[in-house]
């Protein structure tokens, strides 16, 4: 046994920096900013004399239209050392349109006092410029600039979907560049607050009102705290109740959407979350005190509950030790032994929270001065407050980033989204869109039970469409998806898997065929477009890659009477397929009603193990399709189905789903889908492929299905065991109305994926509480697909 310690080996040389990798802009670069503008978008930027204008092309094909003004409302090109092109004929088309989008664009020429009247423009790039094309332009002396990426309604045959621009603004004087850190209002505001670092500020916002609380910098926590005024005048003081909000809305803190209120402990409704970009704050913790600072070694450390009381000293509201707050943009977690973890805040430099205001209230909000952990990112910066007036009109929304590298996008309504808020008011927020979720008329089980029976339509706009064309798109595609693109044909459908080189799963969807050299990827995932970008510039390809999802809104309509709504209502010209004779697979191109009509793309796909169609359409024509296909099946017994009820017929018939079925770390063999890797049948190289041979030569685990005992309900995450150990975990779950039990999906170990095996669901701690099942065929229903077939 040795009795010394090996001596520490020597480190040579200073220490090194901590550099932990990060998405850009995730904190400040002083003197540096970055815009995004999105398809068939414009948005405005003050300038000065030596800023360099940068723009990027994202994803290729899109033009770019630049209006300069001088500071007084005169347009001028020159301003940007360049001369004019021509009108700016897709800016005016946008700010003439009715579209929501360009709503902040008037307010801020409105507020500048800008006129574009018969703007000329500078235009960049155009329909072949590749992906990542660039131009710099430098301001010529102060003023304003407007960057447009214009664009209408798609062809759908033609492709010409409008995309994204980025544009980054170096400051020639960072100082000057500083007081546009803030985006522009949502509205004129009311109060415009600053609360600077380490204190706290109070203000008044009354019924109905909005606040719009800010992080400036990134990266910085404020405690906010209100009182409803009228108690107040009553001389009680009930300040917002965060164990009261929690119990109340069944959730860690409040978001936008349903369960979006805090209360006090009267159960009083004092202020709800309209939206959110940052998605990450705490309802746990109280506001900082100096007893917190006093036990970590920091006496006198200046606390946001002692701030918060000499801010309400004026409001006759007594000081407390501590105070119970909604601590926005502070980042916890509560780990697996109990124990409350403080780490740096998601949010990034202009990221916000707007509340509205439900009684009058007497508000309170801090700049944490936290300095001793990462709570405000070891740098602390300021918060700002704007409110406004309740006249003005948000929608609800929280943010959604594609990648981590992307701006944020707030939730949008689907073009159908109006109609189906006719008939509901419970939509959850799914990958950047608002999607129904369940309907008070039509259940869960009784949309179960009409899409097996009779027909159903549901809002599947959120699926991200890509449109990929060139010379090259073939071998893009043949290299990027396990299935054998040379062999589609063209109106053809085919469902793949798209993998990592490691074998682990980055998207599933299906490729339409649109044309020798035009193709159309729905998938569930951004990350499926961007990686196919990455791909082809890697490799040199001449293919575009751009993104449609917000061109090309899907309703699907769903079970054995689809196919007779369809043909009543879809007109298909002759040289594209009639409907009725339309194979499994396959697409068409048509109207609504008839040659006039909307147009649309049909497919004979679904997602819910029946006869089924998608009818995809622009945003513009929403309400028209919705209402030909309500109308044609009111007589059929249409019903609206939701997520709940997508939930039911989607794990019964084996279709998986991502991050519950599968993720980057589970290939295709183990997601069920091995139908999809024609290893033998396709003669090319692709993605992944060596990889999946070891996978499949050297299976490990396989998703099988599970028939439960009894009634006990099981749910995804599940562990599924033989003994004490743990051979597997539930997928997805549901209790089929078909066959009167819970059933479920499972992948577990090779070695227990036999039909029949005896296993068992752990719950609780995964031991003291097991519920007996069996190892089943896969899927429960319908394994032959006749139905969707038939």
């Amino acid at each position: 046994m040795l009795d010394t310690l090996l001596p520490p080996p020597f480190r040579s040389g200073p220490p090194r920096p901590s550099r932990p990798r990060r998405p850009h802009f995730v904190a400040p670069i002083r003197g540096v900013e970055r815009f995004s503008v999105p398809g068939a978008g414009a948005l405005l930027i003050d300038i000065h004399a030596g800023d360099r204008i940068a723009l990027v092309n994202d994803e290729g094909g899109q033009c770019a239209e630049l209006v300069a003004l001088h500071p007084g409302g005169r347009v001028d090109a020159g301003l940007l050392g360049v001369g004019a092109d021509g009108p700016a004929t897709g800016l005016l088309a946008l700010l003439g349109s009715a579209d929501a989008s360009m709503a902040r664009l008037r307010l801020g020429l409105a507020r500048r006092g800008l006129d574009l009247g018969t703007a000329r423009a500078i235009t960049l790039f155009g329909g072949t410029s590749p992906a990542g094309d660039q131009a710099t332009l430098v301001a010529t002396g102060p003023g304003h600039v407007i960057v447009c990426a214009p664009g209408g309604p798609m062809d759908f045959e033609a492709q010409n979907t409008a995309t994204p621009l980025t544009v980054t603004v170096t400051r020639a004087n960072p100082a000057l560049g500083m007081q546009f850190d803030l985006p522009d209002p949502l509205a004129d505001p009311l109060q415009d607050i600053r609360i600077a670092s380490a204190t706290a500020r109070a203000y008044v916002v009354r019924a109905g009102d909005y606040v719009q609380i800010l992080d400036v910098d990134g990266r910085q926590c404020t405690d906010f705290q209100c009182f409803d005024a009228r108690k107040l005048d009553a001389g009680i003081v009930k300040p917002l109740d965060v164990t009261t909000t929690r119990t109340l809305m069944g959730h860690a803190y409040p978001n936008p959407g349903l369960h979006a209120k805090y209360f006090d402990d009267d159960f009083t409704p004092l202020v709800e979350v309209i939206q959110d970009t940052c998605g990450r704050h705490d309802a746990f913790a109280m506001a900082c005190t100096s007893k917190y600072y006093d036990d970590l070694g920091y006496p006198g450390h200046v606390n946001c509950s002692d701030n918060f009381n000499g801010a309400l000293a004026g409001y006759d509201i007594p000081g407390r030790a501590g105070w119970m707050a909604a601590n926005f943009f502070f980042n916890t977690a509560v780990d697996d032994h109990g124990v409350l973890l403080t780490d740096e805040p998601w949010s990034r430099p202009g990221d916000y929270v707007l509340l509205r205001a439900l009684t009058d209230i007497v508000c309170v909000s801090s700049a944490c001065p936290d300095d001793t952990s990462p709570a405000n990112g070891w740098t602390l910066t300021d918060i700002h407050v704007r409110t406004y007036s309740g006249k003005e009109r948000f929608q609800r929304a929280a943010a959604w980033r594609p990648t981590p590298e992307a701006e944020p996008i707030m939730t949008r309504e689907t073009a159908f989204h109006a109609k189906f808020a006719e008939k509901t008011r419970d939509f959850v927020e799914y990958k950047g869109f608002w999607l129904p979720n369940s309907f008070p008329e039509t259940d869960a089980v009784e949309s179960y039970w009409a899409c097996r029976g009779g027909v159903v339509a549901l809002d599947l706009s959120a699926l991200r469409k890509f449109e990929v064309t060139g010379p090259d798109a073939e071998a893009l595609l043949n290299w990027v998806l396990t299935r054998n693109v040379e062999k589609l044909g063209v109106g053809q459908v085919v469902y793949s898997a798209m993998c990592y080189p490691h074998g682990g799963m980055i998207d599933d969807g299906t490729l339409f065929r649109l044309g020798p050299q035009n193709f159309r990827w729905i998938g569930g995932s951004d990350e499926g477009g961007v990686w196919m970008r990455e791909q082809a510039r890697d490799l040199g390809l001449n293919v575009m890659i751009r993104s449609s999802t917000d061109q090309m809104h899907n309703l699907a309509v769903q079970g054995p009477l689809s196919r007779t709504l369809i043909c009543d209502v879809v007109w298909t010209p002759p040289h594209q397929p009639a409907l009725q004779d339309m194979g499994w697979f396959r697409f068409t191109v048509g109207r609504i009603g008839g040659p006039m009509g909307a147009p649309v793309v049909v497919s004979r796909t679904g997602y819910t193990g029946e006869l089924g169609y998608e009818v995809f359409c622009h945003p513009k024509d929403g309400d028209v399709v919705f209402d030909a296909i309500w109308d044609a099946g009111a007589p059929l017994g249409l019903k609206p189905m939701g997520l709940e009820g997508l939930d039911l017929v989607r794990i019964e018939a084996g279709l998986i789903f991502a991050d519950y079925d599968f993720t980057d770390q589970t290939d295709p063999f183990e997601a069920g889908i091995g139908f999809t890797v024609p290893l033998k049948s396709k003669t090319a190289d692709f993605v992944g492929r060596d990889a999946l041979l070891r996978r499949k030569e050297t299976p490990s685990r396989k998703l099988v299905g599970l028939e439960i005992e009894g009634q006990e309900p099981v749910a995804h995450g599940d562990c599924v065991r033989i003994g004490r150990a743990q051979i597997g975990e539930v997928t997805s779950a549901m209790h089929s109305p078909r066959l009167g039990r819970w059933i479920a999906l499972a992948r577990v170990d090779v070695a227990h994926a036999e039909i029949g095996t005896a296993v068992e669901i752990g719950q609780l701690d995964g031991h003291i509480k097991r519920v007996a099942a069996k190892v089943s065929s896969f899927p429960h229903y319908d394994p032959s697909k006749e139905r969707p077939r038939s």
